[in-house]
């Protein structure tokens, strides 16, 4: 009767304790997968997914409107990809104001949050571009309304802190993203921007130029740009025997003749923007005495003579029509040239645009940012490097302007970040970074100098050199 007793209670508890557990099981909701929680986005769809260790990377479509003010009139699918870490990091929104890469990479404040990032393409560039393509479209508003769809479509997804930021035309796109949608981010790390506000009066290129690393390298650039010109014949031959070769044309920039003397005046801006004071030494010393092969290699190696071609300017038609209509564009003068040797200066964005795109410059759209970032600049960071031409006209902060920052990395070129700032400075940056992001520890928030980023650096996934494009181009 005891056995009996003892049996049965047990079973009791037993069915209990099942019992018990399936109502917990049931009532915990199953994890959804992220992969299916971006694709529940609507409009989102998946082109690949990539591994990478410790993270998950996807490349994504996502439909937008080709004009935000009238979304019925048409859509277009514009790329973007996802490095997801995981939904309780903080996010990164990353553009570089061109194509995107579909390999995966981390940009420096998701490597110092510890955070999952998106990318965007910008609109226009292949291949998220409108067909046929209204380049009316195609401006900085309308860009910026591209970032705040895709913040709103997967701010649910990413619910922690987000920072905007860019390189270059990135970190002005970043900027402009704040100037339009202020409530948007959390914080912004703009990268070497350029802002052309006045785009007539470019003497502070003039004054970099005359200042810039050495005396001795200097003369050296100039030299060579310089006999380029001096010898333009027998180097204008040796360029028609390669656009052959290569089934280059010149029909977008007008001729052969013009496309030369493009890729020789962007030699020294060139240089300055891609490499650092210790790369003279590749520099012919002696142009007057170097031969026509010394003298192509070096303006070919740093300019690229491909790119004024038809093939070379194509990819990149979306940038120059944005310089000619709204961005403004440099004008630098060179006094170590004869005026007998320059036949076009330096040429306007127009003549490097289809003469079937119209265009149209609008010189308040800049004046407007750069007011605005003076007056109401908040939790922003802007980044310059020291030898960079594209940092002669900076973003500057007035009176209105809160918790922002304007540094500057010395020595360094176009690829400047918060690593090769000085030491305060870069404790500064990235305690910022980590505050706004909302991950700054107790410590970091009494001691920025105790500031470090929270990720281990990747040699594969935290790429820092500058990415090397042909031409004057942010």
């Amino acid at each position: 009767m005891r056995k009996a007793l003892r049996w049965l209670l047990a079973l009791v508890v037993l069915i209990g304790t099942v019992s018990t557990a399936s109502a917990a099981t049931a009532a915990e909701p199953k994890a959804v997968d992220i992969k299916d929680r971006l694709l529940s986005v609507p409009g989102m769809s998946l082109i690949e997914e990539k591994p990478y260790t410790g993270y998950r990377f996807f490349v994504l479509n996502y439909t937008q409107p080709v004009d935000h003010r009238r979304p019925s009139k048409g859509t277009f699918q514009q790329r973007i990809t996802v490095l997801h870490k995981d939904v309780s990091r903080p996010t990164v929104f990353y553009t570089g104001g061109y194509s995107v890469s579909t390999t995966p990479s981390r940009r420096e404040p998701t490597q110092i949050v510890d955070g999952n990032q998106v990318s965007m393409e910008y609109r226009y560039f292949t291949p998220s571009r409108p067909e046929p393509a209204d380049w009316s479209k195609l401006d900085i508003w309308q860009a910026a309304s591209d970032q705040h769809r895709i913040f709103q479509a997967l701010k649910p997804v990413y619910s922690e802190n987000w920072i905007s930021t860019g390189g270059s035309k990135g970190g002005m796109t970043a900027t402009y993203y704040e100037r339009f949608y202020p409530r948007d981010m959390d914080g912004v790390v703009a990268y070497v921007a350029p802002n052309d506000v006045v785009n007539r009066e470019d003497r502070a290129y003039d004054r970099f130029f005359a200042r810039v690393g050495t005396e001795e390298c200097r003369d050296r650039l100039n030299g060579v740009q310089r006999e380029a010109l001096v010898r333009r014949a027998p180097l204008k031959e040796k360029y028609e025997a390669y656009a052959a070769e290569n089934g280059y044309t010149f029909d977008t920039v007008g001729s052969l003749d013009r496309a030369y003397e493009a890729v020789v005046l962007d030699y020294v801006w060139g240089f300055w923007q891609y490499s650092t004071l210790k790369d003279c030494a590749d520099i012919p010393a002696d142009a007057r005495n170097a031969t026509d092969d010394e003298i192509w290699t070096s303006v070919d190696t740093i300019s690229g003579f491909s790119f004024y071609t038809d093939q070379g300017l194509a990819p990149y038609t979306p940038y120059y029509y944005q310089a000619g209509t709204q961005l403004g564009a440099p004008t630098i003068h060179f006094p170590h040239i004869e005026k007998k040797y320059v036949r076009y200066g330096y040429q306007p964005p127009r003549n490097f645009v289809p003469r079937s795109i119209p265009m149209k410059f609008e010189p308040w759209a800049m004046r407007d940012v750069d007011t605005w970032v003076k007056r109401n600049a908040h939790h922003m960071l802007f980044v310059y490097g020291e030898n960079d031409p594209w940092g002669a006209e900076p973003f500057r902060l007035g009176h209105g302007a809160r918790d922002s920052y304007v540094l500057t990395a010395p020595g360094m070129n176009h690829g400047a970040n918060v690593a090769g700032l000085v030491p305060e400075e870069k404790a500064l940056a990235t305690a910022r970074i980590l505050d706004w992001a909302g991950v700054a520890s107790a410590e970091v928030r009494d001691d920025p100098s105790a500031a470090t980023p929270l990720a281990t650096f990747d040699a594969r996934l935290d790429k820092r050199d500058v990415e090397r494009e042909p031409a004057l181009r942010p």
